[in-house]
């Protein structure tokens, strides 16, 4: 590991190095890593493999190298050396700022470009990771500007110092290194620092006062040398301010003095020598300094006004004569903006200018009026107008009361004065009759008797007299069994009703609630019919009987006349059976099947003694009313055995035998239909057919004697095999030939076959007709049963040597025939 090297970003964990070492003896060795005392051990070796792992962080700005101890072993002998291993840079660190905080002062009237600070920030990396660079980080952009390198801070051309619009700046500088690896990656780290700028002022602003325009009063009772105002006036240089002297210029006519270093303007004389009641006075204000140039300096006027004492307070009139309280009657409801033209009031205060100035205003219940004019001086007619209807209802109060104020505005004593406004309201029917519920909700049991009460409703209409006395009627197409008292609301049913669930369950109505004016509102009533269980489940029957075959259950029904459940819920039960281990039922469906053991007629044969296999069940149907009905019925039950197919349909035809004969009948008509056509369609195919089809006909020479009659077997009655359909009998040889159609059958051999026909004689053949070859099939000739000879051996054998001649010349003319016919046909 000499000059071993590695960078300060490995990861904890890796694998850094791995010793290599030999012994000459070539015995197993070992290896060891150690640090000196009081280091830390960054490094961690296998002693087997030597593989050398990194177990704690490295920070070359702490320690660039490190020195460890190495060591190989055999057991007995051991070599230790030292190494050095180098800790490389990556840019882990961000710049610092140095001697923050950055905090420094500048004259506002420092040129532009000018230098005025100098930020420095050093980074602990090496390279490029360890250059630093600077910029300024402001939005919007500030009046200054960073040099990137040095970190020199200049104010920008252009751009001046104000102190009096911005007596400090705040800058935020960023320092940035110029990157490296890190962990892999390029990474560029920065830092910030905010700088602080204070602007110092600079005598560059003239004083200006502060507080104008300027006014004064003089009351008739101010004495000589009374304080009537104090002017006021700064430095506009407020960072070193000069101090003011104040003057009047002009404008007072003597009688008004004030005093040059506070500014307080004061009387000089009585006031009821003013020949004036109001003065411009001129006052100057000038800045006092060191300089012997002249001074900056502000003017500004100070309006005195002579005014009354102000010792009398509004006072409101009515028509005869001061008054606090005014009454009008009037109905609710005026639409708003209407003025109360019932109420004559006048305001007055007997005092001169701002003494004479005061408000108007109207508390009660809400926003519901509204006073006008809002301020008077001197004296006003007072007048009230609606400015929010709905809070002007009988219905919430038959009298309203305001109070009307008139206060002082401008005046230290605030003087002012209290009157009542008292409305009278006049009720008018105004109000709907509301019913407490957009819709009731009634039940009633049927057959209720009569007259029976359901439900309450009610409707409140606010008005009074007869405008809130409400009448009630009810109408719509459910109602005719309903009637409701017009006072009370109650709805009842008729006295001659009578409710029935099962006939209708639901009723819907509406009930109308009018005042005496006409004016209503609607309401709607659902009524339920709850049922009763008053219906017994019945069966269309009082004797069932029912087929079942094998495999297949059946079903009994009972119907409940009753509309909800669980009153029209049947359960079904067998009360009586004999033996009893024979069926079991579904008390919910009524289905009745065997038991599972039972799965021919031998098993129950082996049950009980009777051979026709009927049964009678006293069966029960019950609902599950409170109290519950019943009934029961007698089923008899033919048990028999028969295919699924066959099962199903006996069963579902048990009770119509005609349509069993309509189905065998039908079943019937089908196979003979099919044959009569299958039979026309051959004889029209061979009628029509140009060419004789090798494998539906058969020539033969032309006989002398009548030609023999040809009989079909039909599949139907007789199973012949493919080519039975076209068996051709022979009455004079007792042969047949069975001509090949569909797949070829092997033909049995011939035991004793038929002579061949003889050739025509001369005389017998047509001179007209010409000799035709005819193409002909393959075949084989079939025996039918004919009746063996009963002469002896000898007469045997030589019919058994003619019939093998026989055989063999018919085969070979056979072949030849079949040949010639092939090649001709294709």
């Amino acid at each position: 590991m000499a000059l071993f090297s590695i960078s300060e970003d490995t990861p904890v964990g890796t694998h850094v190095y791995t010793l290599n070492g030999t012994d000459p003896e070539e015995d197993p060795v070992r290896y060891g890593l150690t640090f000196e005392m009081g280091s830390r051990e960054y490094f961690r070796v296998d002693p087997k493999s030597g593989n050398v792992t990194l177990v704690q962080e490295l920070d070359r700005e702490k320690q660039a190298e490190i020195s460890a101890l190495v060591s190989i072993t055999d057991g007995r002998n051991k070599v230790v050396e030292t190494v050095r291993i180098f800790v490389t840079d990556a840019n882990d660190e961000q710049p610092e700022f140095q001697n923050l905080p950055f905090v420094f002062d500048v004259p506002e009237d420092t040129a532009p470009g000018s230098s005025i600070y100098k930020v420095q920030a050093v980074d602990k990396d090496m390279g490029s990771g360890g250059s630093v660079s600077y910029y300024l980080q402001s939005s919007p952009p500030t009046k200054f500007t960073i040099d990137g390198h040095s970190g020199v801070l200049r104010i920008r051309a252009n751009e001046t110092l104000d102190y009096e619009t911005t007596p400090a700046h705040f800058v935020t500088v960023v320092a940035k290194d110029g990157g490296g690896k890190y962990n892999g990656k390029h990474q560029v780290m920065s830092a910030t620092a905010t700088v602080t700028i204070n602007v110092v002022d600079a005598q560059d602003t003239p004083p200006s006062f502060v507080g104008t325009p300027y006014f004064a009063y003089i009351y008739e009772v101010s004495l000589p040398g009374s304080e009537i105002f104090t002017v006021y006036a700064k430095d506009g240089d407020q960072g070193n301010p000069n101090p003011i002297h104040y003057a009047i210029m002009n404008g007072s006519d003597g009688v008004f003095d004030i005093n040059s270093t506070t500014g307080c303007i004061s009387l000089t004389t009585h006031p009821s020598q003013l020949r004036s009641e109001l003065y411009e006075v001129r006052v100057k204000a000038t800045e006092v300094g060191e300089s012997e140039g002249p001074m900056d300096y502000d003017i500004t006027t100070v309006t005195v006004r002579l005014v009354d004492l102000n010792n009398h307070p509004p006072t409101f009139y009515g028509e005869t004569g001061p008054q606090n309280r005014f009454e009008v009657t009037m109905f609710e409801h005026p639409p708003a903006g209407e003025i109360l033209r019932g109420f004559k009031i006048t305001v007055n205060d007997s005092d001169q200018g701002a003494n004479a100035k005061f408000k108007l205003r109207l508390v009660g219940p809400g926003r519901v009026l509204r006073v006008v004019p809002q301020t008077v001086l001197n004296e006003a007619q007072v007048t009230i107008i609606v400015e929010d209807t709905s809070g002007i209802d009988y219905e919430k109060g038959s009298t309203l009361t305001f109070k009307l104020l008139a206060i002082e505005i401008d005046t230290p004593e605030r003087f002012s004065a209290t009157a009542d406004i008292v409305i009278h309201l006049l009720d008018t029917n105004d109000n709907v009759p509301a019913f407490t519920s957009e819709y009731y909700i009634a039940r009633i049991a049927e057959n209720s008797p009569g007259g029976s009460s359901l439900v309450s409703v009610t409707a409140n209409d606010p008005d009074s007299g007869p405008w809130g006395e409400v009448k009630y009627t009810i109408y719509g197409s459910g109602s005719d069994l309903f009637s409701i008292h017009y006072s009370t609301g109650v709805i009842s049913t008729q006295p001659w009703a009578s409710l029935d669930a099962e006939a209708r369950s639901k009723y819907n109505f509406y009930v109308k609630a009018e005042d005496g004016e006409g004016e209503y509102s609607l309401a709607e009533v659902f009524v339920t019919v709850l049922d009763l269980n008053d219906h017994s489940p019945e069966f269309h029957e009082s004797l069932l009987e029912e087929t079942m075959i094998i495999g297949a259950p059946v079903r009994i029904e009972a119907v409940d006349e009753d509309a909800e459940s669980p009153n029209n819920v049947i359960e079904y039960s067998i009360m009586k059976a004999d033996p009893k281990n024979i069926f079991d039922i579904d008390c919910n469906t009524g289905v009745i099947k065997l038991k599972p053991y039972i799965k021919s007629m031998e098993i129950l044969h082996n049950i009980t003694k009777q051979q026709d296999c009927k049964w009678s069940l006293l069966v029960e149907a019950r609902d599950r009313g409170s109290p519950s009905f019943s009934t029961t019925a007698v089923l008899n039950i033919d048990i028999t055995e028969a295919t699924p197919l066959m099962a199903a349909f006996l069963k579902k035809s048990r009770g119509s035998p005609m349509k069993v004969l309509g189905m065998v009948m039908g079943i019937i008509s089908v196979l003979v239909g099919a044959t009569v056509l299958f039979s026309t369609a051959m004889y029209v195919r061979n009628t029509k057919s140009n060419r004789i089809s090798p494998a539906r006909r058969i020539i033969r020479r032309r006989p002398r004697h009548p030609e023999p009659p040809w009989s079909f077997r039909m599949p139907i009655f007789k199973d012949a095999g493919p080519s039975g359909k076209f068996l051709v009998d022979d009455p004079e040889g007792g042969c047949a030939v069975r001509v090949a159609g569909g797949p070829r059958m092997k033909a049995p051999p011939p035991t004793a076959p038929c002579l061949p026909p003889p050739p025509p004689s001369s005389s017998t053949v047509r001179t007209s007709e010409r000799p035709r070859v005819l193409p002909t099939i393959s075949g084989v000739l079939a025996s039918r049963s004919f009746k063996k000879p009963t002469s002896g051996g000898s007469s045997h054998s030589r019919e058994e040597s003619m019939s093998s001649a026989l055989v063999s010349e018919l085969k070979m003319r056979l072949e030849q025939k079949i040949n010639e016919s092939n090649q001709g046909y294709y």
